[in-house]
């Protein structure tokens, strides 16, 4: 069989070479420039099977140049690369007709991997014409999602793909990790988003009410009728019984709105309980989305608290910025509330901080008072303790009452002490000396504590 051409564009010379040796290795013959006017003669004059090309070539964009490469040859793959790790490249590269986006940095592999099956893909035929009104929305800077993490760039991905299509999608994820913006980005960025954009929160909702703005009632269409558009189901785990039958009717009919469910609970364990239907959850469940808790994409936290200060400031309220020792907590903190949990911290700071600049202190003060208003108390940490030690300790006190050997206190202090220095050593990244300086011991001291109380193994 013939050897395949791949067109390298990449303008950073290490990566060129990196790439240029892999598919060689892999078989392939390669052309590599840095160039975007000698990868527009190749692909005008028929060469290249496949083109693996940086989104930026100096101060030219890959995108500027799509249009007419792939009308002039619709068959040919684009692998389109990128440090701009963002939804809109992702999406800017499925508008412009790209075979795939992939993020830098990437694993080597994987390039090998796409190319492979770009090569193997069918031509299909003319490209699809791009739509000026596409085009400013993926230049809208104001799309919701913001994140350039590797636990992000699944998510692009996912969208980018999903976006022209009329394929249901569900969207799993913790509360607050943001499934109704992922919801909105695909109709914001797709076909879809001349027609209307409904949400329901199904878990808000009664049972009546449910019925009447998702099918209609009185003579008027519910939301499920509509044509074109994006229909929104946020907490589909909550949709009652009969809702979830008419609902498979009218998914079974094809007609209305493009469905986007989304859901914290896990439906796989709603079906095996019979709590929800199956043949429902595999229609909606046709592609799925996951959207990452914030613990898991803490490099993105300060983007995100930059974006929400900004955000703040387009309200009203008067400029602020996070000193360093602010970011610093900020991303060592685990956000059990995720982004929707930041977002809220950093508006209180917006409103609340006097000062231009927003400190550690600043941001250690929001902490403990949102923590007391979610436990519904105001005594702070010590109150917190004593309702936790009646939780988990009141029966071991009474029930060692005449044990003279008891251990509870011993137990308690070890069980304290363990979750704090394992604190410490997080936020130093492990660095004993410093969390010693932290915790305001003797280093000496934390390294016995941390082999007594097992953390070495940890």
């Amino acid at each position: 069989m013939a050897e395949k051409t791949i067109l390298l564009a990449e303008d950073d010379a290490s990566i060129r070479l990196i790439v240029n040796q892999t598919l060689v290795s892999a078989g392939y013959e390669v052309r590599a420039t840095s160039s975007p006017e000698a990868l527009e003669r190749w692909v005008r004059n028929g060469e290249g099977d496949v083109v693996v090309t940086d989104v930026f070539l100096g101060d030219a964009s890959i995108f500027d140049l799509l249009p007419s490469l792939k009308l002039a040859r619709p068959e040919l793959p684009f692998i389109v690369m990128s440090g701009q790790n963002t939804i809109l490249t992702a999406a800017s590269a499925a508008q412009h007709g790209a075979f795939d986006y992939l993020p830098k940095p990437f694993d080597i592999d994987t390039l090998s991997g796409l190319v492979q099956r770009a090569l193997k893909s069918q031509p299909k035929g003319s490209s699809k014409a791009i739509n000026p009104e596409s085009q400013k929305a993926i230049s809208d800077a104001g799309l919701p999602l913001i994140g350039r993490s590797d636990a992000m760039q699944e998510v692009y991905r996912i969208i980018a793909k999903v976006m022209n299509t009329d394929l249901t999608v569900l969207i799993e994820g913790e509360s607050g990790t943001g499934k109704e913006l992922a919801a909105r980005a695909i109709h914001q960025l797709g076909d879809a988003k001349n027609g209307h954009f409904v949400a329901l929160d199904l878990a808000a909702l009664p049972a009546s009410e449910i019925n009447r703005q998702l099918f209609g009632a009185n003579g008027e269409q519910g939301a499920v009728h509509q044509k074109g558009g994006t229909l929104y189901l946020d907490e589909i785990g909550d949709l009652p019984a009969e809702a979830q039958t008419q609902l498979v009717k009218l998914m079974r009919d094809s007609s209305g709105a493009r469905i986007i469910a989304s859901t914290r609970r896990n439906l796989g364990r709603l079906v095996d309980d019979g709590k929800f239907r199956e043949d429902l959850y595999y229609r909606l469940n046709v592609v799925r989305l996951t959207m990452p808790p914030l613990r898991l994409r803490k490099e993105d936290i300060p983007e995100l608290a930059r974006a929400f200060l900004i955000r703040a400031q387009r309200q009203g309220l008067a400029a602020k910025t996070l000193d360093k020792s602010a970011l610093d907590l900020l991303t060592a903190y685990d956000w059990p509330g995720n982004v929707r949990e930041l977002e809220n911290l950093v508006l209180r700071l917006a409103v609340l901080c006097p000062d231009e600049t927003v400190t550690l202190r600043d941001v250690e003060r929001e902490l403990r008072a949102g923590a007391s208003e979610q436990k519904g108390s105001s005594a702070g940490f010590e109150k917190d303790m004593e309702t936790l030690l009646h939780r988990y300790i009141m029966g071991d006190l009474i029930a060692n009452g005449d044990n003279e050997e008891s251990n509870v206190y011993s137990s308690v202090i070890d069980q304290v002490e363990r979750p704090l220095i394992r604190l410490a050593l997080s936020v130093t990244a492990g660095n004993k000396v410093k969390a010693a300086q932290l915790l305001g011991m003797n280093r000496n001291t934390l390294r016995a504590k941390i082999n007594a109380l097992g953390i070495a193994e940890d």
